[in-house]
């Protein structure tokens, strides 16, 4: 069996798996990832949901996460305003070929494809190997990026699968006591994501037996709104439709059991999805599977290589993110920073999402923490504590992907693709930290690691979330360390000084029309001159100068704006407001 030595080894090549290892090579160590598939980039590629959700406001764009957003819209033809549910929707292989990319620009990052872990080496309490089917690989600091923590499992290491009661963390929306929901759901169902596209020559697929698994999947919404949810360029529809859709739920608890068991629910996963769209096809015959999307051997090529994993084991860490550690501070817009045990703040990376939970048969509600900015719907912005990623003991081991310390109603949040590619980042950069330094990472300390993020030459990632500080202001890297070095002065609505504020480049054409304040927050724009026969379009921004300037307008003012427009959502989307 050959024998491979490296310094950092990242096991799994998904979403923060491949940010953990281009960080921690880009940082000088020789780093090694082993993919289970033969794309990196996990939900955000290979699992097909490119429709990527949270993190989306400007100042939020940050880290590889940001450096990600900018090259898809250099390399996505026909921009990445198409969809509803997102407001970057792209083709998987343009996604893909980033990261390879990205990869192949670093000659110390070795990358292996379509190899599972099947056992760990420990030595004494620290993790020392992971053994494949055709190699084992020793290296002096672990990462596991897994799409369902299987190190965390084959090393034996303390971790969480399914539920949490109130009593246990105090979380306002966990039940009380266990139910019929968490009997049938231990975690959250995931979804085989698929592609369908626009074709007067559908070709036939089988007759369903049984379409009642699916009846009115998009009553509510309509057909053209349900296709508009995920879709993408070139008359392509991404499918990861979560009402009488293709979330499937049954017996979860056999992707943790044998690997005769993992496969059986996978089968069935797959023809869940494939049933679905069957359904759509027979409901709406100028939609077929689309062609030629995924690098498929067995599977049709419409479908993702794997699962939309929604949670998976998570790590019993040295603190656990709760819910109480993502919702809003008392009449703030920001939930409160992390505290580790020696009063520092341990944040190392910014979510945002609003906590979204899927539970097929089931409505489970959730404490709210959306909140309305910029014209629109937006999650409250929270962090990641260092500690959610390291084990309460055991060494040589990071964690990046929905395996952190989390609790299950928290992970509704923390599972998004922004924010598990910043924690990637932020995994792959104190991996390469713990070899510089020689120690283990419950040893690393944490403003060395936000340190390194904050002034990372590739892709400088902020830790504190400051609505009106976009990360290429000149004020950004001083703000970011005052607030860490005086959380006392975090503000509660989230913003700097106002002085802090500053139009962001705009990309786009000039626009004149009148604005309409609707009330809570929502705004419009009547365009003088109508753009595809619509003269009314809702108006929102990313942009915190532009969202102040339409929080002090008033109804019927005439403005001049610079912004593009998504017909999916009915938005037009302004990045500047020059009068």
């Amino acid at each position: 069996m050959q024998q491979i030595s490296t310094e950092v080894l990242v096991v799994g090549g998904g979403t923060g798996g491949v940010a953990a290892a281009i960080q921690a090579a880009r940082r000088g160590v020789a780093t090694t990832v082993v993919s289970e598939f033969s794309w990196l980039g996990g939900m955000l590629t290979s699992a097909g949901v490119c429709a990527p959700d949270g993190n989306e406001l400007a100042a939020w764009q940050t880290g590889l996460w940001g450096k990600y957003l900018r090259e898809l819209q250099k390399k996505q033809s026909g921009g990445l305003d198409n969809a509803w549910v997102s407001l970057f929707t792209y083709h998987p292989q343009v996604g893909a070929k980033i990261f390879a990319n990205w990869v192949r620009e670093l000659p110390n990052l070795n990358c292996i494809y379509n190899y599972k872990p099947l056992a760990v080496v420990k030595q004494g309490n620290k993790i020392t190997k992971v053994e494949f089917e055709d190699f084992v690989v020793t290296a002096k600091v672990i990462i596991d990026a897994t799409e369902l923590g299987d190190l965390l499992a084959l090393a034996q290491i303390p971790h969480r699968w399914g539920w949490e009661l109130q009593a246990e963390f105090n979380e306002p929306s966990a039940p009380v006591a266990h139910n019929q929901l968490t009997a049938k759901y231990p975690v959250q169902a995931p979804t085989w994501v698929f592609m369908l596209q626009h074709s007067n020559n559908s070709q036939n697929f089988y007759t369903l037996k049984d379409s009642s698994p699916f009846r009115d999947a998009w009553a509510s919404y309509g057909a053209e709104t349900f296709l508009n949810y995920g879709k993408l360029q070139n008359n392509l529809y991404m499918i990861n439709w979560p009402i009488v859709g293709n979330d499937y739920g049954e017996n979860l608890n056999r992707l943790i059991a044998s690997e005769t068991e993992a496969k059986q629910f996978l089968a069935e996963a797959y023809q869940h999805s494939y049933d679905f769209a069957v359904y759509i096809q027979s409901q709406l015959p100028n939609y077929s599977m689309a062609t030629n999307i995924f690098p498929q051997s067995q599977l049709n090529s419409a479908f993702a290589l794997h699962p939309y994993y929604r949670e998976s084991r998570r790590l019993k860490g040295k603190t656990t993110i709760t819910e109480n550690d993502i919702l809003p501070i008392a009449n703030g817009c920001v939930a409160p920073l992390p505290i580790n045990a020696n009063g520092e703040v341990s944040a190392v990376a910014i979510g945002n999402y609003a906590n979204d939970h899927h539970y097929p048969g089931f409505d489970f509600s959730l404490q709210p923490k959306s909140i309305r900015w910029g014209g629109r719907w937006t999650g409250t912005p929270f962090t990641i504590p260092y500690e959610a990623l390291v084990p309460e003991s055991t060494e040589g081991l990071l964690v990046c992907e929905k395996n952190i310390s989390v609790s299950h109603i928290a992970n509704g949040s923390t599972r998004l693709q922004p924010v598990v590619m910043n924690i990637g980042q932020a995994a792959g950069m104190a991996a390469a930290l713990c070899i510089e330094a020689n120690c283990q990472p419950q040893k690393l300390s944490v403003r060395k690691l936000q340190e390194a993020l904050l002034t990372d030459k590739d892709a400088p990632a902020g830790v504190v979330p400051l609505y009106n500080l976009p990360p290429e202001h000149p004020q950004w890297l001083y703000w970011q360390r005052y607030y860490l070095d005086s959380p006392q002065d975090y503000p509660v609505d989230g913003n700097c000084p106002t002085n802090c504020a500053s139009e962001t480049t705009a990309n786009g054409n000039y626009y004149r029309g009148t604005f309409h304040n609707v009330g809570d927050g929502e705004y419009a724009i009547t365009l003088k001159e109508p753009q595809n026969n619509i003269s009314r379009w809702q108006l929102i921004t990313l942009n915190s100068t532009v969202n102040e300037r339409l929080q002090s307008y008033w109804e019927g003012k005439e403005i001049f704006v610079v912004g593009r427009f998504n017909l999916a959502g009915n938005w037009f989307i302004a990045e500047a407001i020059l009068s």
